[in-house]
């Protein structure tokens, strides 16, 4: 297994890697909507916080060569599944291929977010 770290990315706030490699497969830890350089929550509704969270994510993926193209799982966390309509929009623009999903609401994300995703991607690079 192999430990992946993109500083374009937010470190992780907790004792775990940003992603693993395992063979040909890439296992993403969740992002949250947190600005690379100043560990700041970016944006304050669910379409600008789901957009840092895809580009985290985007950030995570190239680093173990990988992309959101290769993506095959996403797993979704919203604080509010009244903004699943929103979020679809946003996700829909970034994840053409339809990887296969699960959205879940939770009660509450890390630094009170709205959006988490964490993914599994295959290593094409």
């Amino acid at each position: 297994m192999k430990v992946i770290q993109s500083d374009a990315a937010p470190a992780a706030i907790g004792p775990y890697s940003q992603a693993m490699v395992t063979g040909n497969l890439v296992y993403t830890s969740g992002q949250i909507p947190l600005e690379s350089g100043s560990g700041e929550v970016v944006g304050a509704e669910i379409k600008a916080q789901a957009e840092q969270v895809i580009k985290n994510l985007a950030a995570v993926l190239e680093a173990a060569g990988s992309s959101l193209k290769d993506v095959v799982k996403t797993t979704c966390f919203l604080a509010d599944m009244n903004d699943f309509a929103a979020f679809n929009e946003v996700y829909a623009r970034h994840f053409p291929g339809k990887p296969a999903r699960s959205a879940v609401a939770v009660k509450q994300l890390p630094r009170s977010v709205l959006v988490e995703i964490e993914a599994i991607g295959e290593i094409t690079k």
